[in-house]
C-alpha cells in the first residue's frame, strides 16, 4: 500500500510513514484525467483480502434493489412518467404522496446503484410534476387551475409538502448539475425568501411563515376547511381503500372536519428550511443561509421564552399563541391537537412539532453550533420533566391541552433524540438511546450487526415485490398512496454501514453522513463498481472504514469524502499502525483487484474552511 500525490504530471511515492503533502492534480497518467478535484492525495491499495460476507451483501443489496425499482417503475408508471392512479387534492392521497412511491431511489443511486435508478426517478419527477399541474379540483378553490403551480403544491402544510419533496430533495446528491433541478432549487427557495410576488409565504419582520397552509401561491389566511384537506367528493366504498380507514367521502370528511386553525408559523415549517439549504448547497449564495439561520434563530427564542419547550402556535403578530386564543399548545398539529377519528371511532392525538427538527438539523450542519442540538435536547428534557408515577410506573406525556399534559406513555419522549446524538456525539447523548444495534456494533458489542441489517432489507425487497406481483388493484382503482406499500427501495443499513450517515426519513431532509463517494472513471456519485463500504467506527472527531474491491480482475478508483456535503474535514488517517499526516475534505483511493484496507480517518466536523456543497468534486471551483 502506498499513498500518492501527483504535480505537473510528475508522480511520488511516499511511504506509508512519510510525511503527505496535498499537492494539486495533473494529467499524471491513471488519475482523473479532465476530472478535478480539490487536491486529494492519493492511496494505492495493494494487500490482498478474502471479500466478507458484509462486502458480498452490500453489492447484492444494490443490485436487488436497483432491480426492484425497474420492475416497480413498469408497474406503476407510464411512459410519461405519470403515476397511474386517479389523482386526487388532498391530505389523504393527494400530490405529495404520488412521488413518494419513489422515496429512497436517490439514495440507492447516490450511495452506488445502477444508473438507471437516476434515469426512472428523475422521469417520475418529471411526469408527476406535469401530471400534478394539469390535475384540477371543482371544489377546493386554491387548486381550482392545478395542484401543483410553478412546480410546487398550490398551499399545503409541511407534513405534506415535506412528505412529497423528499425525493426532490436528494436529488443533488446525484444530480447537481441538471438544469431543471438548479432551476427549481432557487424558484422554491424563492418563494420562501419573498422573491416571488405570488408567494409571500414570510414575514421578515416576525420570521414567521405566515400560515400552517403555504406554497406558490402563497399562505392561506383564513381557516381552513374540511374540504381544504380532503379534495373533492369521491366515490369509496367498494372502489378505494383509505389509509384512515374511512369508508366514504363523508367520513373524510369528517376526519378533517376539526382542521381548522392554521393561521399562524407552526414548528412543522421548519421542514421549508431544507429549500434555502438546497440552495445555498448548490450556489454558495449567503442570502440563503441568513435566512436559514435567521428563521431557525427566531424558533430558538420562542422556545427560551416558553420553557424550553417550542410553542405550536405563532401569530400573525409574532406572539406566541395569538392566533388560538393566547394558547401556546393551539393549533392544528399542535400540543393539544386532539380530533375524532371516524376510521377508529376513537380520539386521536396528532402532535406533529417534532418534526420541526430537521431545521434544527439543518441549522447545525451549516455552522456547527450545538445551541441548536442544545434547543432541541432541552425541549426533549422538558416534557420528560412532567413525568408522573401512574400504578406504580414511571410515564410521560406527549401532549398539552387545557387540561394539561396527557398521553402518557411508558417510555421517554425521545423525538429528534437519535438524530441530536448523532450529531452531537456527546457521550450523555448516545447513552440516553440504550441498547440500539447499529450504536452497539460501532462500540464493538455488536459484531454481527452488518450481516443482520442487510439481510433484513434484503428481505425487506423480496417482501416488497412479492407485494407488488400480488397486487391486483387498476388505474381507476388506485390513489397515489396505494403503490407506496410495494415501493422496493431499501436502504437504511446501506446509509448507516456505507456512509456512517442517518436515514434522512421522508420528510423533506437532507443527507447527513460522515463519508460519501464519488466514482471518478463513471463522473458519477456513489461506490464504483464491485467495491463495498463498511464505517465500523465513528467518534466525535474520527471515522473508521474498511474499502473492499470484491472484483478479483478489474482495479477501482474512488474519492471518498468528509462529509455528505463536504461539511467536514479530513486530519489525518492511520493505516494500519502508521498515522499518515494528511489534510483535505477529499481522498483518492486506488483498490487493486481484490483488495481492500481499513482507514481510521482522524476528523474536523462542521468546519467553515470550505462551504459544504452538493457539486461533484470535480465541478468545484
Amino acid at each position: 500500500m502506498s499513498l500518492q500525490t501527483r504535480r505537473d504530471g510528475w508522480r511520488w511515492w511516499l511511504l506509508l510513514a512519510s510525511v503527505v503533502c496535498p499537492l494539486g492534480w495533473g494529467d499524471g497518467g491513471g488519475g482523473l484525467g479532465q476530472a478535478r478535484a480539490e487536491n486529494a492525495p492519493r492511496l494505492v491499495v495493494t494487500t490482498p483480502v478474502s471479500p466478507p460476507e458484509w462486502a458480498l451483501l452490500e453489492r447484492e443489496l444494490l443490485r436487488a434493489n436497483a432491480g426492484a425499482c425497474a420492475e416497480f417503475f413498469e408497474k406503476y408508471f407510464d411512459s410519461r412518467g405519470w403515476l397511474l392512479c386517479v389523482e386526487r387534492w388532498g391530505g389523504d392521497d393527494g400530490p405529495d404522496d404520488a412521488m413518494e412511491n419513489c422515496n429512497d431511489w436517490p439514495l440507492v443511486h447516490a450511495l452506488g446503484g445502477a444508473e438507471d435508478v437516476l434515469t426512472m426517478y428523475r422521469h417520475a419527477w418529471e411526469g408527476h410534476l406535469r401530471q400534478y399541474t394539469l390535475a384540477r379540483t371543482t371544489e377546493v378553490p386554491f387548486a381550482r387551475d392545478g395542484m401543483y403551480y410553478k412546480e410546487f403544491p398550490v398551499t399545503m402544510d409541511w407534513l405534506h409538502n415535506g412528505e412529497g419533496l423528499t425525493v426532490f430533495n436528494l436529488q443533488g446528491l446525484s444530480d447537481p448539475v441538471n438544469i431543471p433541478f438548479q432551476q427549481r432549487v432557487r424558484r422554491f427557495a424563492g418563494f420562501y425568501l419573498n422573491e416571488d410576488p405570488g408567494a409571500l409565504n414570510y414575514d421578515t419582520e416576525h420570521h414567521i411563515i405566515r400560515s400552517l397552509f403555504n406554497g406558490s401561491r402563497g399562505p392561506l389566511l383564513r381557516k381552513a376547511t374540511a374540504v381544504d384537506w380532503a379534495g373533492d367528493p369521491i366515490e369509496v366504498k367498494g372502489r378505494f381503500r383509505l389509509g384512515h380507514g374511512e369508508d366514504s367521502y363523508e367520513a373524510m370528511l369528517k376526519h378533517f372536519e376539526e382542521y381548522n386553525d392554521i393561521i399562524g408559523d407552526h414548528p412543522q415549517n421548519l421542514l421549508a428550511t431544507s429549500l434555502p439549504l438546497n440552495a445555498y448547497l448548490l450556489t454558495g449564495e449567503a442570502k440563503y443561509r441568513t435566512w436559514l439561520l435567521d428563521y431557525v434563530d427566531a424558533w430558538c427564542e420562542r422556545a427560551r421564552v416558553n420553557g424550553g419547550i417550542l410553542p405550536s402556535n405563532i401569530g400573525l403578530d409574532g406572539q406566541i399563541g395569538s392566533a388560538a386564543g393566547g394558547k401556546w399548545y393551539g393549533g392544528v398539529y399542535g400540543w393539544g391537537f386532539t380530533v375524532f377519528d371516524p376510521g377508529s371511532g376513537k380520539p386521536a392525538n396528532r402532535n406533529t412539532v417534532g418534526l420541526g427538527v430537521v431545521g434544527f438539523l439543518n441549522a447545525y450542519l451549516l455552522t456547527g453550533d450545538l445551541r441548536y442540538l442544545d434547543v432541541w435536547r432541552g425541549q426533549i428534557d422538558a416534557v420528560n420533566a412532567q413525568a408522573k408515577v401512574v400504578d406504580g410506573k414511571k410515564q410521560y406525556p406527549r401532549m398539552y391541552g387545557d387540561q394539561g399534559w396527557y398521553d402518557f406513555q411508558p417510555a421517554p419522549y425521545d423525538l429528534g433524540l437519535l438524530e441530536v446524538a448523532y450529531l452531537s456525539q456527546r457521550p450523555e447523548d448516545l447513552a440516553r438511546l440504550g441498547a440500539h444495534p447499529w450504536l452497539e456494533f460501532l462500540a464493538g458489542r455488536n459484531g454481527g450487526y452488518p450481516v443482520q441489517s442487510l439481510r433484513g432489507d434484503l428481505a425487506q425487497v423480496r417482501a416488497k415485490v412479492q407485494g407488488m406481483r400480488a397486487d391486483t388493484t387498476t388505474p381507476d382503482t388506485r390513489l397515489s398512496d396505494d403503490p407506496m406499500q410495494y415501493n422496493p427501495a431499501s436502504v437504511g443499513s446501506l446509509v448507516s454501514l456505507m456512509l456512517g450517515g442517518i436515514h434522512p426519513g421522508h420528510r423533506g431532509s437532507v443527507l447527513h453522513a460522515r463519508l460519501r463517494y464519488f466514482d471518478p472513471a463513471a463522473q458519477r456519485a456513489g461506490l464504483p463498481e464491485d467495491v463495498a463500504a463498511l464505517v465500523d467506527g465513528l467518534t466525535a472527531n474520527s471515522v473508521a472504514v474498511q474499502l473492499v474491491n470484491t472484483s478479483p480482475l478489474h482495479r477501482r478508483r474512488m474519492l471518498v469524502q468528509a462529509g455528505g456535503y463536504g461539511e467536514h474535514w479530513f486530519d489525518g488517517v492511520r493505516i494500519g499502525e502508521s498515522d499518515v499526516p494528511l489534510e483535505g475534505r477529499l481522498v483518492e483511493v486506488v483498490l487493486e483487484p481484490g483488495c481492500g484496507t481499513r482507514l481510521q480517518f482522524q476528523m474536523r466536523r462542521y468546519v467553515q474552511i470550505a462551504r459544504p456543497t452538493m457539486l461533484f468534486p470535480w465541478d468545484r471551483d
